[in-house]
Parts: structure tokens; C-alpha cells; sequence
């Protein structure tokens, strides 16, 4: 049987022999440019959800007095960022079928694999939840067990004193694996759920190897969606309207290049 015979459910999701230039990465970001604007409102409301969702969790965590969780709750974004994009990816996967586009099939898709998704988002804030108790250790090995002096103080303190510098090469490091693993597990995977069913291990184990085999063009992506995060970020969160959708769409046309 031939491969265009084949069912596309059956065959391998990816083709982990592909070895894609670093410079894939302004095409997935063109490619996902011209989808978010392809019928705009759907994208620009989950764009919307995502920026007022992340405006209320800073604003409930100073309010709580949890500030010194902002900083690791930033970091953890990247960590569950992949998970809360799948309406992303339905819909440039509609626009690539030449499907119609709404905010309701976006949401509830109905492809029957919502479960696994919802696996590989619990694995993430499994991910996430051990980054916060690593990120309070390493704080406590550094400065003891204080109080956290303030977000007016915390600057001063980390870049400005030995320990502080040394406690933020640390951290960054420590955050750095977090970021990458939960990258490597859900780069591939979640829009490999949307496109094709097959389960949330397979889906997790093709994303890492084929992550490892595209080191170069993956480190890429990673530091473009990093950078993107960042100005979403500086902007009060106000970006991530446009942004998250921009890196969602983005993201399905990474897996579509690596997809068989």
C-alpha cells in the first residue's frame, strides 16, 4: 500500500528525518502571521482571554501578597503556554483544510482527542508546580528563610549583590531545563493531537525525538518564542492579545513542517 493510500491516523505523525535550517522559523512565523489574520476575530478573543487571564492571575498574586511567585509564574508561562494554544491550532489546521473558522470549533473541535491534550496540560503544570517549589529553594539557599522584600527591593538585591547575581545564574539554569523539557514534550505534541489521533505518550515521544533530532532550528523557535513572550510581557500583558494568537498559529506550521 502506498503512503498516499495510507489513512493519515495510521501513518507516523512526524518525519523525525527532516532536518529544517534554523531560517524555518520566518516562515512559520509568516505563515502564522497571514492565519491570524485570516478571519481575525476568533484569534484576537482567545488572544484577548489569554491577556486578561494573566492581568488577573499578577493581579490576584500582589493582592494576596504572593509576589515573590511572579517572577517563577512568568517563567512557568512557557511551561503551559503550548497547552492553552490548541484553539490555535484547530484553527489554522480549518484555514489549511479550507474549513470554516469560529470561535466554538476552535474551543470544542470534537476530534476525541481532548483527553490527551488535557493529560499532556497536567504533565506541564506538574512541570510548572515543580519549577515554583525549585525556584522558593533556591531563593531559601541563598538569602535564608526571609521574608521576600517587595517587587521595589527585589531588583536591587538580585543584580546588584555577588549572591543575588549568583542566585540568578542559578535559577536560570535550573529554569532553563524546566523550559526545556516541557518544550521538547509539547512543541510537536499537542498539535499532533489536534491534527491526527493518536495517544498523548506516542504524541510526547515524537515531539522530544524529533525536537532532538531539529536541535538547531528547535533552540531557534525556542528563543523567537521567548523573545515574543518577553514583549508581551513588558507590555503589561496588553500583547499577548496579538502575540499568543501569532505564536499559536506559528506553532501548528512548526509541527506542519515536520509533519509526514
Amino acid at each position: 500500500m502506498t503512503d498516499e493510500a495510507t489513512p493519515p491516523s495510521t501513518r507516523t505523525a512526524v518525519d523525525r528525518n527532516k532536518h529544517l535550517r534554523w531560517t524555518a522559523t520566518l516562515t512559520w512565523l509568516s505563515k502564522g502571521w497571514s492565519d491570524l489574520w485570516t478571519s481575525p476575530l476568533p484569534s484576537l478573543a482567545y488572544g484577548l482571554a489569554i491577556a486578561a487571564a494573566s492581568l488577573s492571575l499578577v493581579a490576584g498574586l500582589v493582592y494576596l501578597g504572593w509576589d515573590y511567585l511572579l517572577f517563577p509564574m512568568i517563567a512557568g508561562f512557557f511551561v503551559v503556554g503550548p497547552a492553552l494554544a490548541s484553539g490555535l491550532y484547530e484553527k489554522s489546521r480549518s484555514l489549511a483544510a479550507g474549513k470554516p473558522v469560529s470561535l466554538a470549533r476552535m474551543l470544542f473541535p470534537g476530534r476525541g482527542t481532548s483527553g490527551h491534550i488535557l493529560f499532556i496540560g497536567i504533565v506541564l503544570t506538574m512541570l510548572l508546580l515543580l519549577w515554583l517549589r525549585a525556584a522558593v529553594l533556591i531563593y531559601a539557599l541563598f538569602f535564608g528563610v526571609r521574608p521576600f522584600p517587595g517587587l521595589g527591593h527585589i531588583a536591587p538585591m538580585l543584580f546588584t549583590t555577588p549572591v543575588g547575581l549568583t542566585m540568578l545564574a542559578v535559577g536560570t539554569a535550573v529554569g532553563g531545563l524546566f523550559a526545556a523539557l516541557s518544550f521538547a514534550i509539547s512543541v510537536l505534541s499537542i498539535p499532533m493531537l489536534v491534527d491526527r489521533k493518536v495517544d498523548a505518550f506516542t504524541a510526547m515521544g515524537l515531539s522530544i525525538s524529533t525536537a532532538w533530532q531539529n536541535l538547531p532550528v528547535m533552540i531557534a523557535w525556542g528563543i523567537v518564542v521567548l523573545a515574543l513572550a518577553l514583549v508581551g510581557v513588558a507590555t503589561g500583558m496588553v500583547g499577548f492579545i496579538v502575540i499568543f494568537p501569532l505564536l499559536g498559529h506559528a506553532s501548528w506550521h512548526a509541527y506542519a513542517a515536520m509533519r509526514d
